[in-house]
């Protein structure tokens, strides 16, 4: 997958995207990162590309032009162009899969007050958000999306299965996970991983999603598809809390 990012301060990204996975992955030629300065493209002698707005206000506007000029001399035809903004849809692992499918990607990284309207209204395809808050611009949200697209671009990952085990991956929170040694400060390691039992070990694993997913991120079990499977587990779970609500009210 190629990548080109415009933004007015590449230096933020030589720390994230030169270490890691996406390191690996792009010294492997699986993922080409191009970062784009918007100020190369200014047409005038001191590089400035932003300006007052139009109709009085605080804060500075990037330009249309340069932001014209960078993504026409990037753009193949076959680019799907996001910038990153307030208004955008929020991101989530459903759309950082819709763009691993992607082959090339532009991402516009605004800064100051935003960016003029012509540059949404003709260049954009896509308008993503990570969050309802404010940031300084575009770069760390930028960086965000790239990191979760690029852990789901084949290849990346030691394995896929690695991904697809991620929370949120199905829509449910990860299952704990635990390493050597067995016992810690008295802590130990839930018998049923020491079994050997592949299939309890995956029930076991399932149910702890689910019971995650439902006591901290209740809303995504209202968008998720459930199996048969995980239906018998949460009724299962249910009717354990309940039984134990009740005793404390009879105690």
């Amino acid at each position: 997958m190629r990548i080109d990012i415009l933004t007015l301060f590449p230096e933020m990204f030589f720390g994230p995207f030169d270490s890691s996975i996406i390191k690996r992955a792009r010294d492997r030629g699986i993922l080409n990162i191009n970062l784009v300065n918007i100020r190369d493209f200014s047409q005038n002698k001191h590089r400035t590309v932003d300006d007052t707005p139009y109709g009085g206000g605080s804060g500075m506007i990037i330009q249309a032009d340069p932001v014209f000029r960078a993504v026409e001399s990037l753009n193949e035809g076959d680019a799907h162009v996001i910038m990153m903004c307030p208004q955008g849809r929020t991101f989530n692992q459903s759309i950082a899969m819709e763009l691993s499918r992607k082959k090339h990607l532009i991402l516009i990284c605004g800064h100051y007050e935003g960016i003029d309207e012509r540059v949404r209204e003709s260049l954009v395809s896509d308008e993503i958000s990570i969050g309802d808050y404010v940031l300084t611009g575009g770069e760390l949200p930028a960086m965000v999306v790239v990191d979760a697209v690029a852990r789901l671009i084949p290849g990346v990952l030691g394995e896929m299965k690695s991904a697809v085990e991620d929370s949120f991956y199905e829509g449910f929170l990860d299952y704990p996970s635990y390493t050597k040694p067995r016992v810690y400060r008295d802590m130990k390691v839930p018998e049923v991983l020491l079994s050997g039992h592949h299939e309890n070990i995956r029930v076991w694993r399932r149910g702890e999603s689910l019971i995650r997913t439902l006591v901290r991120r209740p809303d995504l079990l209202k968008k998720a598809k459930l199996t048969c499977e995980d239906i018998e587990i949460l009724r299962d779970v249910k009717e354990k809390i309940t039984k134990i609500l009740q005793s404390k009210k009879n105690t």
